[in-house]
């Protein structure tokens, strides 16, 4: 075969045609007429010589060939769209937004210095984070809401690709003059008779932990319940109780209030990981955000807590 000459404005055609099954809704879509965007997929079919669509006067849909052309015109486009977003004298020039889901404390130890290097290289990209529970980060990846997330729920669903960045503890969190503040670790039974605050039973956190301890003879008794991590600290700081609580959960720049000590027999642990929803091609901005993400993972180990 010669050398077929492609015109990008053929390929992005022939795309349009085939998301949208319509000629007249594909040439709507590229501001273009029907004859012209007929033109664009002719002169397509002619180079290849084969045929994309089997055209009736009722829809339009892809022949096999087509079907096979379209996912390999997807990729190269992306890969594409990507080299052209990595190019330093094009990035400042460079917009859209990139959505991120993510648990509470991915934001404070994973995300600000990514951000910050993110921003210098494309400043006009925009970036929105939900910060949310598990569950609900979970759901905005499957319903395509988000383009990754931060998250350590998803890794058994067949529908995500789970990648594992930090493998976190559960420590028992106290004010610093608690009786037990300076303990190296404590057992879940030493810390039985302890006034326990929690999460709510729909949790997460609560379902890991129940699970762990459903072999351990004395349990915690729960005296208050909220929904949210946040609560929870802030009641064990006002000296009401403690938590078992992950480790990213406190504060980063610990003060003088509160005090996480590790938790053993058993230990409890917790995978967080980047997720995406398997199959679906991420947008290029929100790929490269993913990968600084996996780099600094890899390489700022001290920013996390041991």
């Amino acid at each position: 075969m010669g050398r077929i000459n492609f015109d990008l404005q053929e390929l992005q055609a022939f795309v349009a045609v085939a998301e949208r099954s319509s000629f007249k809704q594909a040439a709507e879509d590229l501001f273009l007429s029907q004859p012209a965007l007929s033109r664009r997929i002719e002169k397509l079919e002619d180079m290849l010589g084969v045929k994309l669509f089997e055209r009736t006067t009722r829809r339009v849909q892809l022949t096999n060939i087509g079907r096979v052309f379209l996912s390999n015109v997807r990729t190269a486009l992306d890969e594409l769209e990507g080299a052209i977003l990595n190019m330093s004298d094009l990035a400042a020039h460079r917009t859209g937004i990139v959505t991120l889901a993510c648990v509470p404390s991915a934001v404070h130890y994973f995300l600000p210095d990514v951000l910050k290097g993110f921003t210098e290289r494309f400043p006009k990209i925009r970036v929105r984070i939900f910060d949310e529970s598990a569950q609900d980060v979970l759901n905005l990846i499957l319903a395509g809401e988000a383009d990754f997330g931060i998250n350590f729920a998803g890794a058994e669903d067949p529908e995500i690709d789970f990648h594992p960045i930090y493998k976190e503890s559960y420590v028992l969190a106290m004010r610093h003059d608690h009786a037990l503040a300076k303990r190296k670790k404590l057992s879940w039974k030493e810390t039985a008779s302890e006034r326990y605050i929690s999460v709510s039973k729909s949790s997460g956190n609560r379902s890991l932990i129940d699970n762990a301890l459903a072999g351990v003879e004395k349990h915690p008794v729960i005296f208050y319940e909220v929904n949210h991590v946040s609560g929870i600290l802030a009641l064990v700081e006002a000296g009401m109780g403690v938590a078992a609580v992950p480790r990213l959960s406190l504060p980063k720049y610990m003060d003088a209030t509160l005090v996480g000590i590790p938790l053993v027999n058993p230990s409890i642990h917790r995978t967080l990981g980047l997720i995406s929803k398997r199959g679906r091609i991420m947008p290029p901005a929100a790929r490269t955000l993913f990968d600084m993400l996996v780099q600094s993972s890899k390489t700022n180990k001290s920013v996390l807590p041991k």
